[in-house]
């Protein structure tokens, strides 16, 4: 336990022992333990998006028990999937890394206008696993939102209740914001913020780009002068948008980029953003075990830098 950890951990005093003692868990775990940051592998995007397009690249990845191990191998901070998943890769080092049981995902087989998630998790059944906490997802900007957030409501009392930590990820979309709109900082910021106040201990978010979606936002941003032209200045005024910093971000690794180069300049910028680390699922296992861990280690040094 490291200062910087009794500071985070400091945060959510009206959590119970036993949410703090998981949250622990969390910042003690793999390579980065102690430094306060996070180093996440997520692997959701069977679900989300289809077996093929997830895990072709690198074929090995198929099977569950491969993400176990990368994850170990990796030195990551926690391993987070879906139920089906995570229960078929148990046994191949479950009990070395803290699990993350997703609750909730959405497919890519319907209409997107105003997209939902199905809940195919419990609170038991990441307390069946031995989860350190449980996933959500939000969106933002659907006509189908508030249902998302009356759902989430009641899983984070129960999972609280239990000693679970929350982690939300909050992905605007929907009818009312074009794709480029989803990853606007105004939107991001907002995004965040609401994962916050709606009870996450960690919230998940991906990387803003400069964009001004919100007509009324944008007049506040140019009457305050508030500094976006960087991705570590958006970083950083995420992070500010979550209670100022007293919340636990991560930011989403996106899609499989060709370039290592380019996946640690945007850790870079998290890292000197005031950012909480990473969660990076594609990036990490659409490459060869032997890259993923070589990228993935370089990943968790910038991040402790």
């Amino acid at each position: 336990m490291t200062d910087r950890v009794r500071e985070i951990l400091g945060w959510y005093g009206g959590d119970n022992p036993g949410t703090l003692a998981n949250l622990a868990r969390l910042f003690a775990s793999g390579r980065l333990a102690g430094t306060g940051r996070l180093l996440i592998l997520p692997v959701d995007q069977g679900f989300e998006h289809g077996p093929a397009r997830s895990f072709a690249p690198n074929p090995p990845a198929y099977d569950p028990r491969y993400h176990y191990r990368l994850a170990i191998d990796v030195g990551c901070s926690a391993y987070a999937a879906p139920l089906g998943w995570l229960e078929a890769g148990l046994g191949h080092g479950a009990a070395e890394i803290p699990l993350i049981l997703k609750l909730n995902s959405h497919d890519s087989l319907g209409d997107e206008h105003d997209p939902t998630q199905s809940i195919h998790g419990s609170v038991d059944d990441a307390l069946r696993l031995g989860c350190a906490g449980v996933g959500y997802t939000i969106y933002p900007g659907s006509g189908r939102r508030f249902e998302m957030y009356d759902e989430l409501r009641d899983i984070a009392r129960e999972a609280k209740s239990r000693g679970l930590v929350v982690v939300v990820w909050s992905y605007p979309r929907g009818g009312g914001l074009s794709t480029e709109d989803e990853t606007a900082i105004d939107v991001v910021a907002y995004a965040a913020h609401l994962a916050a106040e709606l009870g996450a201990h960690i919230v998940k978010v991906k990387l803003p780009s400069e964009r001004l979606a919100q007509a009324a936002a944008r007049r506040v941003y140019e009457e305050q002068r508030i500094p976006i032209g960087t991705l570590t200045e958006r970083v950083r005024h995420v992070v500010q948008a979550s209670f100022a910093g007293r919340r636990v971000v991560i930011f989403s690794g996106g899609a499989a980029k060709p370039s290592d180069e380019d996946v640690l300049a945007e850790v870079e910028s998290v890292r000197e953003g005031g950012g909480f680390g990473m969660i990076m699922g594609r990036n990490s296992f659409q490459r060869p075990h032997d890259r993923a861990c070589a990228l993935l280690a370089r990943v968790a040094a910038t991040l402790a830098a």
